[in-house]
């Protein structure tokens, strides 16, 4: 469920340090939202609640979430950085910040933020505790999508405050994400005492903060790493088909159209939304786009473009069933696209003559939305 921003506690404001035995969540936090007099004056005196936090390690999510802590105050007490880009990185965004061995970073921290690939998270939590390195008390928050706070387990035994923090946006690792974290929906999943510390921490970063029970969290993370990751090989397909095909600039000839169809899919859904052939039930038009693409090669390499031909049959194969599933279109032209979209380029059995009935037209099919340039 949704949740707003936390309520005001008793306390002074900002996050609390956590120290043996959990307090009760209401002392966890204070006040997110100060008066403008105190932002005001807070240049004249230290705000109240801050913590020194330790940053593992500097990627692009890392460094920008350390950054924006300290954007509000908070110490950043150590990074950890390997690589050349990551240490630029920690120089660019934590400058004054000391780079250390891991281990060195969790001893200092008060807040351990744990930004690494999801595959090592697990590895690197269960190690810190082999070693003795966690400590009761202390907030252990990664941000990982996948997982929620049971991977920090090792943590949590030694007394740790285990909280999952994934901030629902893509990172580049420049400045300007900062800025990008502003009202930003981030998943926040811990025990239920600890919910109110992992909140505050969203509203601090800028975020807005709703609450994912732990088993959703693989589900959640494979639909925005669909929604997302596969967004970018999609418009990725579309350039270099464009490109192959003479046009000049091929972003910027998409940009108008995907960010029209962007914005009406998550305005209106989908299902609404949906243009072009298959909305029409054009089977004809569908046919002759395979062989198009199949005809392409990569101005480059020379080579045919097999991916592109690919992933336009799995998208338009997905399209076609939604769309016979929600009713949009009829069950012959259903099965008139089924058949231009069959194994082989070009199509399937059908892909030599139009489907039952003939293609139909734009606007034919029942419940089909007038469709627009490039549709």
């Amino acid at each position: 469920m949704r949740v707003g921003r936390p309520e005001s506690g008793s306390g002074s404001g900002g996050l609390r340090r956590v120290r043996g035995r959990p307090p009760p969540a209401r002392e966890t936090i204070g006040a997110m939202s100060e008066p403008s007099s105190h932002n005001q004056s807070r240049s004249r005196r230290p705000r109240p609640g801050r913590l020194g936090v330790g940053i593992v390690s500097a990627g692009r999510v890392g460094a920008v979430l350390g950054s924006a802590l300290r954007a509000v105050d908070h110490r950043v007490v150590g990074v950890h950085a390997v690589s050349e880009a990551s240490r630029e990185r920690a120089e660019m965004l934590l400058p004054g910040v000391p780079v250390l061995e891991v281990e060195q970073v969790v001893r200092r921290a008060e807040l351990v933020l744990l930004a690494v690939p999801d595959d090592e998270l697990a590895g690197l939590v269960g190690g810190l505790a082999d070693v003795g390195a966690w400590r009761a008390g202390q907030l252990v928050v990664h941000t990982s999508g996948r997982y929620g706070a049971d991977v920090l387990a090792p943590a949590q035994r030694a007394g740790a405050v285990p909280i999952a923090l994934h901030p629902a946006m893509t990172f580049s690792g420049y400045s300007t994400d900062v800025a990008r974290l502003a009202g930003c929906p981030m998943a926040v999943t811990a025990p239920a005492a600890f919910l109110p510390v992992g909140q505050a921490l969203a509203v601090e970063l800028g975020g807005e903060p709703f609450v994912l029970e732990e088993d959703a969290r693989p589900a959640y993370h494979a639909a925005l790493a669909h929604g997302a990751n596969h967004l970018v090989t999609l418009v990725g397909q579309a350039v270099r088909a464009l490109e192959a095909a003479g046009v000049g600039d091929g972003a910027a000839t998409l940009r108008p159209l995907l960010t029209a169809a962007l914005d009406r899919a998550l305005r209106e859904g989908a299902d609404a939304a949906l243009t072009g052939p298959v909305a029409r039930g054009d089977a004809g038009t569908v046919r002759a786009h395979l062989e198009a693409l199949g005809a392409l090669r990569d101005p480059g390499a020379g080579e045919p473009l097999e991916d592109v031909v690919e992933g336009y049959r799995a998208m338009a194969a997905a399209t076609v069933e939604r769309r016979a599933a929600v009713g949009r279109l009829d069950p012959a032209r259903v099965e008139a696209l089924r058949t231009a979209l069959g194994p082989g380029p070009g199509g399937g059995s059908g892909a030599g003559g139009p489907g039952p009935g003939g293609d139909p037209g734009p606007g034919d099919a029942p419940g089909a939305r007038p469709g627009t340039v490039g549709s």
